[in-house]
């Protein structure tokens, strides 16, 4: 695969970086439109690494990496939707093939509700639709208290809450708050505030409104929606909320191999195989 040409985009409030992976001969398949939230494009190299033979977007959420919030942006997931449409427009390739993740698989629905004829097939990986599950209302209380913490003290005492939510394999029962706060240095993280409210996920992705899907669009859209789990993920919220959209959809989620970042292998989670990853999704957009 050649090196990505890399362009940017203004939109209302924010200013976008996005990257096109062109292969020398992309045969016939669609472009792959790869991302997430908050992640950016970098978290994705070593699943486009796979997919030299086709054509890959990649970018960067307007509040993450290289794309740019500008003064008085905004961040909710229709906003996400909007951003993911407008990428795809500007690349100019016509429908493409989707896979989102994450915070990415929830926006990726709106865009699938008010822009249909762009996507062919989107695998939506583990997105946490908080509203779809039984426990919504203690996941909204935990997500405040986060978001709370966040803004009071800082980034290690916000993300050690995080890491303690979505470390949970089972739904979180209503006295959750209650238990005792995870201190941020049994996660390697700094216990002093340095200042900063600028984190993508903590000071953006969790304080955006939860998205309800409509049903009645997604099917309607002639989209094909493949809801996707991680095979090392299970009981865990992100899991759920891909079973629970599998459930809306009257469908059967597709699990792929590793957890919630199943596509690449780091310090934290040097078991995932993109290898492996990569071949599931070929299989699932070959269908």
């Amino acid at each position: 695969m050649r090196m990505p040409t890399t362009h940017t985009l203004d939109v209302p409030g924010a200013v976008l970086t996005y990257d096109v992976h062109e292969p020398e001969n992309a045969g016939t398949r669609l472009p792959l439109f790869i991302f997430g939230s908050p992640m950016g494009a970098s978290g994705f190299a070593q699943l486009v690494s796979y997919f030299g033979d086709r054509t890959v977007i990649t970018y960067d959420p307007r509040m993450a990496e290289r794309s740019r919030l500008l003064p008085g942006g905004e961040v909710t997931y229709e906003i996400h939707g909007d951003d993911i449409h407008r990428v795809a427009a500007d690349a100019g390739f016509g429908p493409v093939d989707a896979f989102a993740s994450s915070g990415g698989a929830v926006a990726a629905l709106s865009w699938v509700e008010n822009h249909p004829h762009e996507i062919r097939t989107l695998v939506a990986h583990e997105p946490p639709l908080t509203v779809l599950l039984d426990d919504a209302d203690t996941i909204d209380r935990v997500n405040a208290d986060i978001i709370e913490t966040y803004r009071d003290r800082g980034y290690g005492p916000a993300m050690a809450k995080f890491i303690q939510l979505v470390s949970q394999v089972a739904p979180l029962p209503a006295d959750y708050l209650d238990g005792p706060e995870p201190e941020p240095a049994q996660f390697g993280l700094p216990s002093d505030d340095d200042g900063s409210r600028d984190d993508p996920l903590l000071g953006y992705n969790m304080a955006m409104p939860a998205f309800r899907p409509d049903a009645a669009k997604l099917t309607a859209s002639g989209v094909r929606i493949v809801p996707a789990v991680g095979a090392a993920s299970e009981g865990g919220m992100p899991r759920r909320g891909g079973e629970a959209l599998a459930a809306l959809l009257g469908a059967e989620p597709v699990v792929f191999p590793g957890d919630h970042g199943g596509f690449s292998a780091n310090e934290w989670a040097p078991d995932n195989d993109p290898a492996a990853f990569a071949e599931r999704l070929r299989e699932v957009l070959d269908r």
